[in-house]
């Protein structure tokens, strides 16, 4: 075969892969951002608490036994004759379900109504209740969410559904342990869907733009849906490797019979 054919292959050989890959879309974020310029966003976001969450809560104070029975769910209380309490068969689980009406079952102070609080509104009235009751004077009581998670979908590296161990995380900071967006994402129809009352609320983001820190859903809250929209559905992908597997064919076609001519030349 001449240098002349092998170089009109070459040629052919790189349209194809040319054409393979004009798909492909790098990504820009925040382009509205400039270097070295502070930008001002609520930095003290905390967890809302919703039905089937689960709480860790923790009581401690100078003296431990009486802090003991506000940490021992499921165990029966009973009180001394000095006027303290103490639990009876504990079971070390600090871990409590919030239940559909939004009240966690709660030692010695009975049912407590949690739902659409922030964890720190939540520490603060079980210590105000242990306090106004009589139990403790200086309790101090730390609260969190152990069963924190939110669900990913659409066109990202990944989906699933995934955990946070601390109950705080961005928007950003989830689609990028999704796997940061894929090729086909559309980077301005980033949605978060939101559990809100009883029905959902869908909130639409541009990556592109410094906007999204100032969203009410650029931090996550429990069961938040992150879906990323493509740029095409599923069966138009379908249609597309149609498409280009006819192209290639067709190419391949043409060179078959361009090296025909050629070699009789």
């Amino acid at each position: 075969m001449s240098k002349r054919n092998l170089s009109i292959i070459g040629f052919l050989a790189v349209l194809m892969l040319l054409s393979s890959c004009s798909s492909r879309k790098k990504f820009v974020y925040l382009q509205d951002m400039n270097v070295e310029e502070l930008y001002q966003f609520d930095t003290k976001h905390e967890a809302v608490v919703h039905p089937n969450d689960r709480l860790k809560i923790v009581v401690s104070c100078e003296k431990p036994a009486l802090a003991m029975p506000f940490n021992a769910r499921g165990s029966a209380v009973q009180m001394r004759e000095d006027g303290t309490v103490a639990s009876v068969g504990s079971s070390g689980d600090n871990d409590y379900r919030v239940g559909v009406d939004g009240c966690i079952d709660y030692p010695v102070l009975g049912s407590i109504k949690v739902e659409g609080m922030k964890l720190n509104e939540v520490k603060d009235l079980i210590a105000k209740r242990i306090i106004e009751e009589g139990y403790i004077n200086d309790p101090l009581v730390s609260v969190d969410i152990v069963n924190f998670k939110y669900v990913v979908l659409g066109a990202t590296g990944s989906n699933g559904i995934f955990t946070v161990e601390d109950g705080r995380i961005t928007l950003i900071e989830a689609i990028a342990k999704a796997g940061d967006l894929a090729s086909n994402a559309r980077i301005d129809q980033v949605k978060v869907i939101r559990e809100e009352g009883d029905g959902r609320k869908v909130y639409t983001h541009d990556l592109r733009e410094k906007a999204v820190f100032n969203s009410p859903a650029f931090y996550l809250q429990q069961n938040d849906i992150v879906y990323v929209e493509p740029k095409y559905k599923k069966k138009d992908a379908e249609d597309r490797g149609i498409q280009y597997a006819t192209l290639l064919l067709s190419i391949a076609s043409s060179m078959t019979t361009l090296l025909w001519y050629l070699d009789r030349q």
